[in-house]
């Protein structure tokens, strides 16, 4: 039997471009380091969730680029095969393209996620806690209705449908 282990990385890319940073404490009235899209690299791919659902590509292929942070969350030893498989059941059940929401089922719910299910490990509370912080802001609760059709589907990505191994 197979006893392999595969390395777990989350990718943090800022959407902002620093712009968070500087403009948060102006519209906000707190300090926002970034606007962050995140995504878990393994087996040699890029998976992360958006408004076209669950989608892949190799590591740093999609229109963001380079990631400005990577975070090694541990190992696995879940096959390529059962996590292909258990991302299948999710494309067809709770990330399914029309259940994105920006602000509470987005890129790092799923990558929150999907972490535990291959490392047991949480992503970084700071990125979690994100929409919270914008939403508990009066400018975030003008914002929220044009927020929430605002659907972030970074181009580049392979669409991983509910049908495993199948276009």
């Amino acid at each position: 039997m197979d006893h392999s282990t595969f390395i777990v990385k989350l990718y943090i890319y800022d959407l902002s471009k620093g712009m968070a940073r500087q403009l948060s404490p102006i519209m906000l009235g707190k300090q926002l380091d970034g606007i962050w899209h995140t995504s878990i690299v393994v087996y040699g791919e890029e998976f992360f969730f958006g408004g076209v659902g669950i989608s892949s590509c190799p590591p740093g292929g999609t229109v963001l680029g380079d990631p400005n942070t990577v975070i090694e969350l541990g190992s696995t030893e879940v096959t390529e095969e059962i996590f292909m498989d258990y991302l299948s059941s999710l494309g067809e059940s709770t990330y399914r393209r029309d259940r994105y929401r920006l602000f509470e089922h987005n890129c790092n719910t799923f990558s929150n996620e999907v972490a535990q299910f291959l490392t047991g490990q949480k992503i970084p509370s700071y990125i979690t806690d994100l929409p919270s912080e914008v939403l508990s802001t009066p400018f975030g609760q003008v914002l929220r209705p044009i927020l929430d059709s605002i659907h972030i589907a970074p181009p580049g990505g392979n669409v991983i449908s509910g049908h495993h191994g199948q276009s």
